[in-house]
């Protein structure tokens, strides 16, 4: 006498979530994209405002009547903007800007992997000493910092607007948020393996910051060459300025030539343009993975 198993019954079948069911998900992508395109058109009008200005006659610049698109669109202002020295301006503006992040990233790369992964006394102390400069204004800086690069002998080159902005607390605080990412099991590897900090640092964590690298070299990019202050206050030679100094040779004594400015001003904002559109995808990820919302 054979003997039956008991007949087993399937498993009702479960209902779908509330975030799984068809079209619940989606049901405010409308909203979502519509509030975008709104915060997109906003954030964009600026700079479409300076490229109408730009390419606009001194006419259209003069008159009550408020214009979407210039009425004969002109190079007169690029012209008018060329008769100063904006080539030399330009590359006094790349080649600061170029040494700055060099040497600032660099800089906040090796503090961020101390506070981040090497053990000393005095550590989380020292970060939060680091981190109170940030409440300092830039202004109360000036001072002090004059009159260091005045007694090194550097006032009136581009060393004393290189030197002061070697590191960045920002930049540290960065640079270890993202590195308390990397687990502490790959670099244990690499120390068993015989690597020094500096082997261990160049070899294992450097190429796993590839999006950190990405956020600094931008931030630090986009500060450095918008700086105005600083470099009015130590280059005393006006083939030495940079581009945002120079602006101010554009203006009158009497009246602003807001072409000109626009124009400058564009030919100012490009570079940094294009840097974000080749780096976006690490400029993100940078600014994801360091945790900062």
């Amino acid at each position: 006498m054979s003997v039956t198993s008991p007949a087993r019954h399937p498993a009702p079948p479960t209902r779908p979530s509330a975030a799984t069911r068809p079209g619940r998900r989606d049901r405010h992508r409308p909203l979502r994209v519509a509030a975008a395109a709104v915060i997109g058109l906003a954030m964009a009008l600026p700079l479409f405002w300076m490229i109408l200005v730009a390419f606009s006659p001194i006419a259209d610049l003069h008159t009550s009547q408020l214009r979407f698109w210039p009425s004969a669109p002109t190079l007169d202002n690029f012209r008018r903007v060329f008769r100063l020295p904006v080539g030399i301006w330009a590359m006094n503006s790349t080649v600061i800007t170029c040494l700055v992040v060099l040497i600032t990233v660099s800089c906040n790369l090796l503090a961020g992997y101390a506070f981040a992964k090497m053990r000393f006394r005095g550590r989380n102390l020292l970060f939060l000493l680091l981190l109170s400069t940030m409440t300092v204004p830039v202004q109360v800086l000036m001072v002090p910092q004059f009159k260091l690069v005045s007694a090194l002998g550097m006032f009136g080159s581009f060393w004393a607007v290189i030197v002061p902005a070697a590191s960045t607390a920002f930049g540290v605080f960065l640079a270890r948020q993202f590195m308390l990412g990397i687990p502490d099991e790959v670099i244990e590897a690499a120390r068993m393996d015989g690597a020094g900090q500096l082997r261990t640092f160049f070899t294992v964590v450097l190429p796993l910051c590839k999006p950190l690298i990405a956020v600094l070299s931008l931030l630090t990019f986009l500060y450095q060459w918008n700086d105005f202050a600083w470099p009015l206050t130590v280059l005393k030679d006006e083939r030495l300025y940079t581009l945002a100094v120079g602006m101010q040779f554009v203006n009158g004594q009497y009246t602003a030539d807001y072409g000109a400015i626009m124009a400058l001003a564009l030919i100012s904002v490009l570079p940094m343009v294009v840097l974000f559109l080749c780096f976006q995808k690490y400029f993100v990820q940078g600014f994801a993975r360091s945790g900062i919302k």
